[in-house]
């Protein structure tokens, strides 16, 4: 038993890239309401360095509370870095971040668009986290934005995400962990920023910090992993989810083999086109066996898994390929039963606010109707969702072209939507040819020069290496 248990973690270390690391204490923290407490909590007591990393910092009010106990620490000689990124902190200016910067602090942003580089503006920096004097950390689902909070006025309930506080030695991992997409965006930090602490144990909790960077894939492999390994229980929360063929036929599989395996997904959109993509995704898993739930309250924003009461992941990358392939992510799996059972407590108090998607006898998909409950209100988040829907309408459209896999019914509508726009565009095409010819002509010749230049930078650097 214990060689089993032996190649199994080594299994897990491979597979996410990270080791398991002992002796952490571990906090679950449910919506804003426990998270951003206790993240201002961190950065008010901080005594030497503050490292924030996240997604969307928005210029309101919740931001600049924020911004505000952040710049309090600079003038009190706390080293801040602040770490945003460009597309999903597009609205967020320098004046917004002027008293941080004038109390000392840092503030990068990752990744912003260039004219010579016209596509590289797809990777974004898609991490939420925090970490304070090397012995507190945090890692979660929420950005910083009022959304986050709901509006009572407006009778707009908070968003439902999930987030987690790390103590322990992990948090040296978490230290790296920022460096590794600060040091992308400028100078590297410098030593004295690095400086870690000696880590005491803080508790018996073994985790795994799962820093995830472009084309790495590290959660891919271990959710694959963790999905054929569940014996009893695969419990999944998901904003976007969009699952490749892979993945899809991993949990259609457990399910076969009698793992209860659930999915429990946001219940609205606030882009409509993408209802009849999110449904279509949804009938080889029923088919299979795996339950699939729709959140009826506000927003679900959350990323999380409990399996086997055993394992749990919480963090910041969604079930698709732009999380699990494209982006900078970062996870924290949690190796621990007590922590998982308040995981499995938690998912089965959001199964009460939420409508199970079923089958009819004649195998076609029954969605709850306005009168069963609740529908969620049209939230933020568009930029996922729509890029969800374009990998799960990508993957219909490719099936259709190649013929590689047998479609369903519930995939005739999108197909017949997605057919129409090329339709439409070589009808203008046809009446119109130089409407099109030029901007093709111009965007080709954009991609050559940005190519060129590329091959000009390179060679040059080869030649300042010789000499």
């Amino acid at each position: 038993m214990r060689e089993l248990r032996s190649v199994a973690q080594r299994a897990f270390a491979r597979a996410a890239g990270a080791p398991l690391i002992e002796g952490n204490a571990v906090r679950l923290l449910l919506d804003a309401a426990e998270n951003y407490p206790a993240w201002l909590a961190a950065i008010r007591d901080a005594k030497s360095v503050i490292f924030f990393e996240n997604y969307i910092i928005h210029d309101d009010a919740t931001g600049a509370i924020f911004r505000d106990a952040l710049a309090e620490r600079a003038r009190a000689g706390v080293k801040v870095r602040v770490m945003q990124d460009w597309l999903g902190s597009f609205t967020t200016t320098r004046k917004f971040w002027q008293p941080l910067v004038d109390a000392g602090g840092i503030v990068r942003t990752h990744n912003p668009a260039r004219w010579d580089s016209p596509l590289a503006w797809m990777s974004r920096d898609h991490r939420k986290s925090l970490v304070v004097d090397a012995r507190v950390g945090f890692v979660s689902g929420l950005c910083v934005s009022d959304v986050w909070l709901g509006n009572p006025e407006r009778n707009i309930e908070p968003w439902r995400d999930t987030g987690v506080e790390l103590r322990g030695p992990v948090c040296a991992d978490l230290v790296r962990a920022f460096a590794q997409v600060w040091d992308e965006n400028g100078r590297p930090l410098t030593a004295d920023l690095l400086e870690i602490p000696e880590a005491y144990p803080a508790g018996e909790t073994a985790v795994r910090l799962l820093a995830t960077a472009p084309n790495l894939a590290g959660v891919y492999r271990l959710d694959l992993l963790i999905a054929a390994m569940a014996v009893r229980r695969l419990w999944l929360t998901d904003a976007y989810f969009a699952g490749v063929p892979a993945y899809v036929q991993a949990l259609r599989s457990a399910a076969q083999d009698g793992v209860d395996v659930r999915l429990l997904v946001p219940g609205g959109s606030d882009l409509p086109w993408l209802r009849p993509l999110s449904t279509a995704g949804y009938r080889p898993l029923l088919d299979a066996g795996v339950r699939v739930f729709e959140w009826n309250g506000s927003m679900l924003h959350a990323k999380t898994a409990v399996a086997d009461g055993r394992w749990a992941r919480v963090g910041s990358t969604n079930l698709n390929l732009a999380s699990w392939i494209n982006n900078w992510e970062l996870d924290v799996a949690i190796e621990d039963e007590a922590f998982a059972a308040q995981m499995e407590t938690a998912y089965e108090r959001d199964l009460q606010r939420s409508t199970e998607v079923v089958l009819r006898k004649r195998k076609r998909i029954r969605l709850p109707s306005q009168t069963e409950g609740p529908r969620s209100r049209p939230g933020g988040g568009s930029i996922s969702r729509a890029a969800a829907g374009a990998i799960r309408l990508g993957r219909t459209v490719g099936a259709a072209v190649l013929n590689h896999r047998i479609l369903g019914p519930a995939e005739a509508k999108p197909l017949a939507l997605s057919a129409l726009a090329p339709l439409a565009i070589g009808a203008l095409a046809f009446a119109f040819p130089a409407v099109f010819a030029w901007p093709l002509a111009v965007l080709l010749s954009w991609c050559g020069l940005t190519l060129l230049l590329r091959a000009w930078r390179l060679r040059r650097a080869g030649r300042g290496k010789e000499e």
